[in-house]
């Protein structure tokens, strides 16, 4: 388990950005459980859409990848610091099966499938109240950054 507080030590996102607000479960080389609430003051909806807020499709897979980023720093043991950076690389096959709403607790769910020469792959799924929202593979890669 892992509160704000350690995720913002692990993470270099911050608010509006920063997609994960508590870790429920990790188990490094295999998989994290984290979740996401939606809040109805999330400064996207006030334009998407005014009349019915959704959550944006890109901004749950952003969560997804906030979630595989936490799970690759667990799993090799690297702290996130000003010279590392956790880019995307690919998105595949992402599919948005329910609309996401203030009130919604996303549950994200991450599992690595692969990691080598650098390169992390990784199959996500997040859910509300148990029922599918967006599932996708991603791949990452972590660069170190020389000022």
């Amino acid at each position: 388990m892992m509160d704000i507080y350690e995720i913002l030590k692990k993470l270099p996102h911050r608010y509006p950005i920063l997609m994960v607000d508590r870790v429920l479960h990790i188990e490094p080389g295999k998989d994290i459980k984290a979740l996401k609430n939606v809040s109805a003051n999330e400064p996207y909806f006030t334009g998407h859409f005014p009349s019915r807020p959704v959550m944006p499709g890109v901004l749950m897979v952003e969560a997804l990848a906030q979630a595989a980023g936490l799970l690759s720093f667990a799993t090799f043991g690297v702290q996130q610091d000003e010279n590392s950076v956790f880019y995307f690389a690919g998105i595949d096959g992402a599919r948005f099966k329910r609309p996401v709403q203030p009130g919604d607790q996303l549950i994200l769910d991450v599992t690595l499938d692969r990691a080598k020469a650098g390169i992390f792959k990784f199959t996500g799924r997040a859910s509300v109240d148990g029922e599918l929202a967006v599932e996708a593979g991603l791949m990452c890669t972590m660069r170190r950054v020389v000022p």
